[in-house]
C-alpha cells in the first residue's frame, strides 16, 4: 500500500502518510539512463572519425540530459504526498502535492468520510468533510486502495470519538 499509519508522539494520536506509487526505483533510473546512452552511442559508431560525429554527439548528449532532468524532476514530485494527523481534538491534513502545501484542520468529532463510487474526478472519490469544507484525500491511489483507506479512516475516527 502506498500509505502507512504510524503512532504519533501523544497518546492516542496517529499519523497517516500517503505517497504516490513510484514505479521507477533509483536502480531502475540508472539502468534506464545507461541503456538510453548505449542506444544513442550505437548509431554514433558509424560516424567515428568524421566531423559529423561531434555535431550529432552534441544533440545526443543534450537529449540524454533532458531525459535525465525530466525523470529527476518527476521523482522529486513523486516524493511529495499527503500527511493526515489525527488526535482526540484535531484532525489535520497537509496536502504537499501542491506548491505551496495546503492545510486543512477540523474537529474529528464532526468529520465524515465520504466515498463516492461515481460522480467524482476519479472512481471511488474519497473526501473528508468537516469545518465547512470538503477536502480530497488520496486521488493518486487506486480505487481499491481508496475503498480500504475509507474503511480504515472510519475506524480511526470512531476510535478517536
Amino acid at each position: 500500500m502506498p500509505y502507512i499509519w504510524t503512532s504519533g508522539p501523544d497518546e492516542g494520536s496517529r499519523a497517516l502518510t500517503l505517497r504516490p506509487h513510484r514505479s521507477l526505483t533509483p536502480r531502475g533510473f540508472v539502468l534506464f539512463i545507461g541503456a538510453t546512452a548505449a542506444l544513442f552511442a550505437l548509431p554514433l559508431l558509424s560516424l567515428v572519425g568524421g566531423a559529423a560525429l561531434w555535431f550529432v554527439l552534441a544533440f545526443a548528449g543534450l537529449c540524454l540530459w533532458a531525459v535525465w532532468i525530466a525523470i529527476a524532476r518527476n521523482s522529486r514530485a513523486a516524493g511529495r504526498g499527503e500527511v493526515l494527523t489525527l488526535t482526540r481534538d484535531r484532525i489535520t491534513l497537509i496536502h504537499a502535492l501542491a506548491d505551496p502545501p495546503r492545510t486543512w484542520e477540523a474537529n474529528p468529532y464532526w468529520v465524515t468520510v465520504q466515498l463516492r463510487p461515481e460522480g467524482g474526478p476519479v472512481a471511488h472519490y474519497l473526501t473528508l468533510k468537516g469545518n465547512g469544507r470538503e477536502v480530497e484525500l488520496g486521488a493518486f491511489l487506486s480505487p481499491d486502495e481508496r475503498k480500504a483507506l475509507a474503511d480504515e479512516l472510519r475506524a480511526a475516527l470512531a476510535e478517536v470519538r
